[in-house]
């Protein structure tokens, strides 16, 4: 039984076809229980922020519970839905980590019946990010973030930033990750430079 407790948040039926239970359980179904406890924290995270920010909560909810829903498929699921979908043949060059929100965004909308493309943006973009990000969006890429399991050097400071001045979290942690990822030596998904772009520079001071 999992040590976190699912929120209570009912969903208006266009937005997904579960009930929140329903959902949650899918999700605990499709995840190993470490996975499926971060996913409920992420959820809670998401919440809170969207009340603090006024987004719709039930969005928040959904694209929290969900943004990791294909982690732990196998790479052959990703690389067939890639080929079937027709889309950007050079996600093929990247895995995983790139792979689970992009891709795994399809496999939400095609396995679970939600297809509303501002919770399904949030989900594609809560790893690499985007140099246009909707307030949701920038809700569960910072809610991933900085859930409160969470715990490396600068934090603290995310997790402060996210309450204070959203797109500057955004900036900061699109900037830590960059560095993070140089410091590995690892190849650099083009979308996660073109955020850097969008935003850090315009947010420098206020995360230094």
């Amino acid at each position: 039984m999992s040590k976190e407790q699912p929120l209570a948040i009912e969903y208006d039926q266009p937005l997904c076809p579960l009930s929140h239970s329903e959902l949650v359980a899918k999700l605990h179904s499709a995840l190993r229980q470490k996975r499926f406890e971060h996913v409920l924290r992420v959820e809670k995270t998401a919440v809170k922020l969207a009340r603090q920010y006024g987004v719709n909560v039930q969005k928040a909810s959904i694209a929290g519970l969900c943004h990791d829903y294909a982690k732990q498929r196998p790479d052959e699921d990703f690389v067939k839905v890639i080929k079937e979908k027709g889309l950007d043949p050079d996600l093929l060059n990247y895995g995983n980590a790139i792979w689970h929100g992009i891709v795994g965004a399809e496999m939400v909308k095609d396995e679970l019946g939600i297809d509303d493309e501002d919770i399904l943006n949030a989900i594609r973009q809560h790893t690499t990010g985007a140099p246009q990000m909707t307030k949701l969006a920038q809700i569960v890429y910072m809610a991933d973030y900085i859930e409160p399991a969470r715990d490396f050097a600068g934090v603290d400071k995310a997790r402060q930033l996210a309450v204070t001045d959203l797109s500057a979290a955004v900036a900061y942690q699109t900037k830590s990750t960059l560095l993070y990822l140089l410091k590995q030596g690892v190849a650099i998904y083009p979308e996660t430079l073109a955020t850097y772009n969008a935003w850090v520079p315009a947010n420098e001071r206020k995360i230094e």
